[in-house]
């Protein structure tokens, strides 16, 4: 009697993992799947990249890069050498070995868990697929959701997990912009639905990156991610709960900090800000406490720091209201606000989930007149949270621009941008990120928040 591993399709999906033959499907070329094509491709494999935006799949054959940390030299290098091409035809993911499915798991109007990228994706994949093929899902994504959602979808079209196809879970842990740690050199963990699927799936990627962390079920391996983010989240704020009462005290949070940190042992420094941003940390803990009630468990340390965090902007709309009163007498109705900063953290062009695009409702909702500039996103892209944004464009950064607004607000401290002409030329600079100090920019125009 043959055993799994002795199944044609293992013996022959492993050879083809082994010695590069293998074709790998990517779908979704966002923040996530594009950095994977390329680490992926880095390593000798063909790849095939699938979207549903026919725009995005026409700029990456074209060997253009829509997202600033992937070069477009790089895009067209693996375009030219025939090692990626990109298309919006799922039909063609019959030619594939592995298929990884990188898309959107967002929250929906009333926070839960939104899987409708995934359920539409597996479908795609399920109704095109063959048996053989290793599927994996890199979303974020609550407990079960590998086995439960993708596996059931795959499952109606006749694919079963462990016996036609192997399937598997590996979070993205992308950090977009860090050069210390892109694709390639950060750990993957993997959980595989069987012996076989987790095999298979440490194989691929032990060739695509320097390190696999195997572990038991891709249950564990989802909840891997939500920890991670969580930890961040909760940790966040409580440093933002602290940078209020300290501010009452007359305290210095970023001094605090500074000093705190130089602690060898049982301590790690987190840092206030404006809100969170990015697609993971405002995102992922809410996945958890969707999920946690189904098992009658309350999660209130995990929701209340999502409170404490999802009001931070309007906490730093109270400080420039309150300084604008102090000390010029005047409203935020009417004012004129430079935002500086529009993405959601410092030398990236990605604004989702961003807490200045909240800054911006805010401000307008109490009559404030806004502009922002941000050298890396000089025209604001569709979100769902903010379609009224669309399109809106950067203004510049010449002194006389600057001088003509009553305040700036630096709601992300980029790395590029002259903090000292800011400083020079406005009003009032509202510093959320504790930028200005950090460059040695002493001022009394200069505000914490």
């Amino acid at each position: 009697m043959l055993t799994r591993s002795d199944s044609p399709h293992f013996l022959e999906l492993k050879r083809k993992i082994e010695d590069r033959s293998a074709v790998v499907a990517v779908c979704g070329l966002g923040y996530v799947g594009l950095p994977l094509v390329r680490a992926i491709a880095a390593r000798g494999y063909s790849v095939i990249g699938f979207d549903v935006d026919a725009k995005k799949v026409a700029r990456l054959n074209g060997g253009e890069s829509y997202i600033r940390h992937i070069s477009s030299a790089t895009i067209s290098q693996l375009v030219a050498t025939k090692q990626f091409e990109a298309t919006d035809d799922f039909r063609r993911i019959c030619e594939a070995d592995v298929i990884s499915i990188c898309v959107p798991t967002p929250l929906n109007k009333n926070r839960d868990p939104d899987l409708s990228y995934v359920v539409a994706t597996t479908k795609s994949v399920a109704t095109h697929a063959k048996p053989g093929q290793l599927i994996v899902l890199e979303s974020t994504t609550y407990p079960g959701t590998t086995i439960e959602v993708v596996g059931a979808h795959l499952a109606q079209n006749g694919l079963h997990s462990s016996s036609d196809i192997f399937l598997a879970f590996s979070p993205e842990r992308e950090d977009p912009g860090n050069t210390d740690y892109e694709t390639a050199a950060i750990p993957k963990v993997v959980g595989g639905d069987g012996r076989e699927a987790l095999e298979l799936a440490t194989l691929f990627y032990g060739r695509v990156v320097r390190d696999v962390v195997p572990v038991s079920t891709p249950s564990t391996a989802e909840a891997v991610k939500l920890m991670e983010n969580i930890f961040r989240a909760v940790n966040i704020a409580l440093v933002n709960e602290l940078k209020i009462i300290f501010s009452k005290m007359g305290v210095d949070i970023w001094e605090v900090i500074e000093a705190a940190k130089t602690k060898p042992f049982g301590y790690m420094p987190f840092y206030p800000g404006p809100g969170l941003g990015g697609h993971c940390i405002p995102i992922d803990p809410f996945y958890l406490t969707w999920k946690a009630r189904e098992y009658e468990i309350s999660t209130r340390l995990i929701e209340l720091a999502g409170e404490i965090n999802t009001a931070m902007p309007g906490y730093v709309v109270g400080r420039l209201a309150e300084e604008l009163d102090l000390r010029f007498r005047k409203g935020l109705n009417g004012a004129r606000i430079l935002l500086i900063g529009l993405a959601y953290k410092r030398n990236v062009d990605d604004v989702r989930e961003s807490p200045a695009l909240k800054l911006m409702e805010l401000l307008g909702r109490r009559g404030a007149k806004i502009e922002y500039y941000d050298p890396f996103v000089l025209e604001i892209p569709a979100t769902r949270e903010y379609p009224e944004f669309e399109c809106r464009k950067a203004t510049t950064f010449e002194p006389s621009n600057i001088a003509a607004f009553d305040a700036a607000i630096i709601a992300t401290d980029h790395d590029v941008v002259n903090y000292g002409t800011l400083v020079d030329h406005s009003k009032l600079v509202v510093d959320t990120r504790n930028i200005c100090r950090r460059q040695g920019i002493i001022s009394d125009k200069v505000v914490a928040a």
